[in-house]
């Protein structure tokens, strides 16, 4: 049998099946999970395993813990060259918006992103996919955002193609063309939006490069109007839309991701009550961003009051050379806790299921039951309320990938 097996001696499993509130992680004691050719086909307490499952090959988790296979849903991956500079700077009282005004931020990474080569930038992606598996990520979702013309858009798009085929996880690419306006003397705004709309967009579609097309709506980047031309443009080619909003002043965000059918909207830490309840009757996954509040040290996305009102809250990194420059979704998740007022068992859920939902991949992977994919972390803790509680480095001991053991601690 290929990727065929029971999984026993599980201490506890953390299922996140899709019902009930996000904080029903639906979890089972002393559990067992049985897999064939890398689907699980049956979930339960170990005493129960079927005897169909008698001649599997076994394998003990020895006590572990055990959660589907995180899933980062917000990542710009491919980029060149870090920002360390402005850590201090923000250190020192300089904003957001002030940096870029000084030609620090986006524009910088631009610059370093279209000097680097395709071969640079694939083994940068390469060596924080490993890392990524070393933490229990099994899929990472990666933006583009950094070329900010239509060869290097195009370079990181082809980049990520490539990754997806070197590494275990699933790569999901999303164009993020619309990050900012890029300083062009040659195009200015609206030669830029209409390249995006015109010879972007077609071409990242005819070569199927991306599923989602997302924008960047606030001071400095795209407007709510450019924004939902975009958008509309892509899901006529058939990209799914995504938004960054409302990440550093409330721009509508939530009632556009509504409007314009975004599958997610992400930051959202000024979004109103107004734009909250849009998203909750449009059912839009909000993801939380935390490591972006504390380096640019922003209030946090008010998660309480998404998850109060309906809406799913999912939990990502934002890993970025400035304002979040940090791959650790086990870090971010106990700061989805501590700084956005999610319980453990919501945050689990955020970056498993949830996240799934925020990249259209939830009936594939995200939580353990039968028919989705046998991808799930065996994690060195007692339970996940102290695996976020009591912080540690290198609590995963295995990450399991369609069935096969795709990282083991040693």
């Amino acid at each position: 049998m290929h990727n065929s097996g029971v999984l026993e001696g599980i201490g506890y499993l953390a299922t996140c099946r899709d019902s009930g509130s996000q904080a029903d992680v639906h979890a089972i004691e002393k559990a067992a999970i049985a897999f064939e050719n890398g689907r699980i086909v049956w979930v339960g307490e170990e005493n129960g395993i079927p005897s169909a499952y008698a001649d599997f090959e076994r394998t003990s988790a020895e006590g572990r813990t055990v959660i589907p296979g995180l899933v980062d849903c917000h990542t710009h991956l491919a980029f060149g060259g870090w920002r360390v500079d402005e850590f201090r700077m923000r250190i020192e009282g300089k904003g957001y918006l002030d940096i870029a005004a000084a030609g620090g931020g986006i524009r910088k990474t631009m610059q370093q992103t279209r000097v680097a080569s395709e071969e640079a930038l694939l083994a940068h992606c390469l060596m924080y996919a490993s890392k990524y598996l070393e933490l229990g990520v099994t899929a990472i979702e990666c933006k583009t955002g950094y070329g900010l013309s239509m060869e290097s858009e195009i370079k990181l798009l082809r980049v990520y193609r490539k990754l997806a085929a070197l590494v275990p996880q699933d790569v999901v690419s999303t164009l993020l063309a619309a990050h900012i306006v890029p300083p062009d003397a040659n195009c200015n705004r609206e030669c830029y939006i209409k390249m995006i709309g015109e010879e972007l967009i077609p071409l990242v579609a005819a070569e199927q490069l991306a599923s989602f097309n997302d924008i960047f709506v606030e001071q400095g980047a795209f407007t709510a109007i450019e924004a939902e031309y975009l958008l509309v443009v892509g899901l006529a080619h058939g990209l799914i839309p995504k938004l960054h909003v409302d990440q550093l002043s409330d721009m509508g965000g939530g009632e556009l991701a509504a409007l314009t059918g975004a599958v997610s909207a992400d930051h959202l830490e000024f979004t109103s009550s107004k734009g909250i309840a849009a998203m909750a009757r449009a059912h839009v996954t909000a993801v939380c961003l935390p490591f972006a509040s504390l380096y640019l040290h922003q209030p946090p996305m008010k998660a309480r009051s998404f998850l109060d009102a309906g809406v799913h809250v999912a939990v990502a990194t934002d890993f970025n050379p400035g304002s979040a420059p940090s791959y650790d979704l086990h870090l971010a998740m106990m700061l989805a806790c501590t700084m956005s007022r999610m319980t453990p068992a919501e945050a689990v859920k955020g970056a498993t299921l949830m996240a799934a939902k925020a990249i259209c991949k939830d009936s594939e992977y995200g939580s353990i039951e039968i028919g989705k994919r046998a991808n799930f972390a065996e994690l060195d803790v007692p339970d996940i309320e102290s695996w976020l509680y009591h912080f540690q480095p290198n609590t995963c001991s295995k990450t399991w990938i369609d069935g096969s053991i795709a990282y083991h601690r040693t």
